[in-house]
């Protein structure tokens, strides 16, 4: 006979779990008949035990069959991709449209932002009407008719880790590497996938701040998809600077339609974005090899089909029909703008990537408790890129927001910037393990 308390004491101590252990764990956990303290006790015991790689595998499929498992009846390959957070990351915006573009189908399950980085629902909701807690029916239809719909989690996928997860966030196990990859892999399973690109964050905006942590991350993700069967691949990028010259909700979503409209192409964002998508469409087979990928994703750029399948979603789940051609008329604008000035001449060396993320939460445009609402409208625009020269008093970065907070934000952009004499050495956007 199992028992919950054997099985945390057994993690406790150091041993293996066996898949009938945890998927045992896992089904109580479901139904409730294991407490918040047990599934805490669990938590804290993998944190500092681990787990090795045919235990996570255990535990991502047992989460993933807690819930609805999603079959798709499509003409293309079922493709996602997730990215572990950062400051101005809307590559899930602009990688989505694209994907659909190319002939792929991307049922998005995304998050929202906790602590200093942003989260693609809150981007999202920041369009007037789009709704990103539907149903999984019509989260189908969106899918099959514009090929690409992100959306909330549903009660339905996982429901397992939804609930481990927020009881991971107040006992202080979300550090895990492989309680994240669980979290991960499982709605992602769930959601029935094929193919799965991973955009691992690594630097002082990341999570995982260490490059080596990073890579053991990317490494454990791998090795659990494909112990699970889910053609997978992981991009170590950089997350010492916002990826995006702009942190916060309308902002990101206005320079994603300046992206993909062709109005205003980021090198920074491309460099991130366009790897990324090459992947995918390696892995779901819809190109021969990157070179071909590459080509395909310059195509719907170049051509508006990507903008078509962004603005077709934003129309399907509830956004105005017109967002394409007047964006800023529906996204929401702060009453204030304030241009935060370089205190001395010299070359931008380093941001503090995630004071600047902490800075839009000041302004409240981010949230410390997943009940707090966000004002979509604040943030920062036109961040320097590291590397620009500039001199006293030539602009940082602009501050958008009220009348509160306002001196206090402006204080830590400057403080978060490290000015020097000489240029800094390039920094690599993305890295290899």
């Amino acid at each position: 006979m199992l028992i919950p308390q054997e099985i945390i004491r057994k993690k406790r101590d150091g041993h293996s779990l066996s898949a009938r252990e945890i998927e045992f764990f896992i089904d109580g956990l479901s139904s409730g008949s294991i407490s918040e303290g047990q599934i805490a006790a669990f938590g804290m015991s993998v944190y500092f035990n681990g787990m090795s790689f045919a235990e996570c595998a255990a535990l991502t499929d047992a989460m993933a069959r807690s819930g609805d498992m999603l079959e798709w009846d499509l003409d293309g390959p079922v493709l996602d991709k997730h990215s572990t957070g950062g400051v101005g990351d809307l590559v899930s915006l602009i990688l989505g449209p694209v994907i659909a573009a190319c002939g792929g189908y991307v049922p998005m399950i995304s998050g929202r932002g906790l602590g200093h980085t942003g989260g693609t629902l809150d981007k999202l909701e920041a369009i007037p009407g789009y709704t990103t807690n539907i149903g999984v029916d019509r989260f189908r239809e969106v899918v099959r008719d514009v090929g690409v719909a992100i959306i909330g989690q549903t009660g339905d996928l996982a429901p397992a880790d939804k609930r481990f997860y927020a009881i991971r966030d107040v006992t202080a196990t979300v550090e895990s590497i492989p309680l994240i990859t669980a979290s991960i892999l499982s709605k992602k399973i769930a959601a029935g996938l094929d193919a799965l690109v991973m955009d691992v964050k690594s630097g002082n905006g990341a999570f995982m701040t260490s490059h080596d942590d990073a890579c053991r991350l990317a490494n454990s993700i791998q090795s659990v998809a494909n112990e699970l069967g889910l053609k997978q691949m992981s991009l170590v990028t950089d997350m010492s600077e916002p990826l995006a010259p702009c942190a916060g909700n309308a902002l990101e979503v206005a320079e994603a339609v300046r992206f993909l409209t062709g109005e205003s192409v980021d090198r920074r964002i491309m460099t991130i974005v366009k790897p990324l998508c090459a992947q995918l469409l390696c892995l779901g087979e819809l190109a021969e090899n990157l070179s071909a990928a590459n080509t395909q994703i310059e195509r719907v750029l170049a051509n508006g089909e990507a903008a078509e399948r962004f603005a077709r979603m934003v129309h399907s789940l509830g956004g105005p029909s017109d967002f394409m051609e007047k964006p800023l008329s529906y996204l929401s604008s702060s009453p204030r703008m304030e241009q935060v000035s370089a205190p001395r001449s010299g070359y931008v060396a380093s941001w503090d990537t995630r004071a600047l993320g902490m800075a839009v939460v000041a302004l409240g445009g981010g949230r410390m408790r997943p009940e707090q609402s966000i004002d979509p409208a604040v943030g920062l625009s036109d961040i320097v890129r590291i590397g620009t020269y500039v001199h006293a008093g030539d602009p940082l970065a602009v501050v958008h927001g009220s009348d509160q907070n306002m001196g206090e934000v402006s204080t830590i952009v400057q403080e978060a910037v490290c000015i020097e004499v000489e240029p800094p050495d390039p920094c690599e956007d993305i890295y290899s393990c």
